[in-house]
């Protein structure tokens, strides 16, 4: 199968890509440095791939993402980076899973659930979920009187990881970093469980960092001048071609638009509506033409397709599902 041969909107990997991706990650945050965070991709073909280059240890989001992985022979150490209030789809798995907890009632339902493991989640300054850092060793001291082992702390410094300037993210890192080395300090435990692509390479206080976008890659993170390469687009139909303007078949339902825009080479994205994205071409197109969109946001992009096409170069060498999906 060709490219030419797809349906679109496609979902479309550049193989070449996301090997160096992966392998670059590989060589910086080699085995258990690296969890990988399964949220970005929701595909076990491609989290095989990232267990066979030493990262065992995968990060969830949903207990959907916790089951397919377990089911896929991939529960090794399975951590759900996010709180449930009934566990009893986690204590089910045949897998060893660590859900995070920030409160009395997370950690009731990870008890009640048949959870024995678990991270006290820190709130180290992106307004979501976690406990105040002064909170954690009363938290850990009561999943400890639950039974409960307690591995350790986790926290996620989302807010610092699209900050432009190194130096500034770096700061914005670090000063998380000091809150949830606090909680741990309370806590116990071996894992300091933190980071993300934005900060996998200035986190040096995490023993491992929950990267996911890495693999694929989108134009909000290239512009942070990271060494991974954009392996990761739709791959559409130009549909209308007026004067000034060209218009092709993805739009909203296929693209993660909450980092803004979509990028298209040698054309100015003007707006995407539910099927269409318009763009101003410097060469105009024909109708019928083949283009690339490059996604601002990996993530929920991923979650608006069924599959994952790869390509290498025109020639489209496997199709992945995207079995992780829903919740």
């Amino acid at each position: 199968m060709k490219l030419g041969d797809l349906t679109t909107p496609a979902l479309v990997v550049d193989v070449a890509g996301l090997e160096h991706n992966l392998a670059a990650m590989a060589e910086a945050l080699p085995g258990a440095r690296l969890r990988p965070h399964v949220k970005a991709t929701k595909c076990t073909a491609l989290a095989r791939r990232q267990a066979q280059l030493g990262h065992r240890g995968f990060c969830c989001a949903t207990i959907r993402e916790m089951e397919g992985l377990a089911a896929a022979g991939l529960g090794e150490d399975l951590l759900l980076a996010n709180e449930v209030v009934d566990a009893r789809r986690l204590g089910r798995l045949d897998a060893r899973v660590t859900v995070a907890v920030d409160s009395p009632e997370t950690i009731e339902a990870a008890a009640a659930g048949g959870v024995r493991e678990v991270l006290v989640d820190v709130n180290v300054g992106l307004p979501r979920c976690g406990c105040a850092p002064e909170q954690a060793g009363r938290l850990a001291a009561l999943g400890r009187r639950r039974g409960l082992s307690v591995r350790g702390v986790m926290g996620y410094e989302g807010h610092a990881m699209a900050i432009a300037g190194r130096a500034e993210r770096k700061r914005a890192c670090d000063a998380s970093m000091a809150l949830l080395a606090a909680a741990h300090a309370q806590v116990g435990g071996e894992l300091v469980s933190a980071g993300g692509t934005g900060t996998y390479d200035l986190n040096e206080q995490a023993s491992e960092i929950q990267a996911g976008s890495y693999s694929l890659m989108d134009t909000a993170y290239a512009r942070l001048g990271l060494p991974f390469r954009l392996a990761l687009f739709v791959w559409s139909t130009v549909i209308s071609v007026s004067e000034g303007f060209a218009v092709a078949d993805c739009g909203l339902k296929s693209l993660g638009m909450d980092h803004g825009n979509p990028s298209i080479d040698g054309a100015k994205v003007w707006f995407c509506s539910d099927e269409h994205v318009t763009f101003a071409a410097q060469r105009r197109p024909r109708v019928g033409d083949r283009i690339r969109v490059w996604p601002a946001h990996v993530d929920p992009t991923v979650a608006y397709h069924e599959r994952l096409h790869l390509a290498d170069g025109d020639a489209v060498v496997d199709c992945w599902a995207i079995d992780l999906r829903g919740w």
